[in-house]
């Protein structure tokens, strides 16, 4: 099987939609992020920042895993 362009697509998509969602209530729960974006200081907003980078890209990352662990060879498409 060979992944498509909308499985990447896909894989992607719900990674930083999962992330971004994590990532917020983690730093809301650690009380980094607050409830408006303009009260929270710079150092804050980098953090909250990173935090939903850092979960999007572990999300990203297991979900990719789990279509080529269970995708009997798959291979990424030749783009050119």
């Amino acid at each position: 099987m060979e992944a498509t362009p909308f499985d990447i697509l896909m894989i992607l998509s719900l990674g930083v939609l999962a992330g971004t969602g994590t990532g917020l209530i983690i730093g809301f729960l650690a009380g980094i992020r607050k409830r408006q974006w303009a009260s929270m200081p710079a150092g804050d907003r980098q953090k909250t920042i990173l935090l939903i980078l850092a979960c999007s890209s572990v999300f990203i990352a297991l979900l990719s895993w789990y279509l080529f662990q269970y995708s009997e060879g798959a291979t990424f498409p030749a783009l050119f």
